[in-house]
């Protein structure tokens, strides 16, 4: 389905740390959103939904969309740290096209 890098895995779990709350993971979906029509979501977890699928990465636990599924099947999460800028990045086999800012995808 999905897979993290050890840096993605890294950062969640500092991310995990500044929080004042218990978190159980990390959600990720897709909207729809920008000029290519679609955008990843994530968002903390603190009430887990049992439709989601869930996978465990170095004990991150990662809860994907159930209506995001086909759309992430391959897909590989990455964080990556430059001088100007940082964030995750998505490697989505299924993307057919970014937009020019890259913050929306179409598939």
């Amino acid at each position: 389905m999905i897979t993290l890098t050890s840096s993605a895995v890294d950062h969640i779990k500092s991310l995990f740390a500044s929080r004042n709350q218990n978190t159980s993971g990390i959600k990720i979906g897709i909207s729809t959103k920008g000029c290519s029509g679609l955008s990843y979501t994530m968002e903390f977890v603190d009430k887990v939904d049992q439709n989601d699928e869930m996978f465990v990465f170095d004990d991150v636990k990662i809860f994907i969309d159930k209506k995001a599924s086909l759309f992430l099947i391959g897909t590989q999460m990455d964080y990556i740290k430059g001088e100007l800028e940082s964030g995750f990045k998505f490697i989505n086999p299924n993307e057919k096209g970014r937009c020019g800012c890259g913050e929306s995808f179409h598939i």
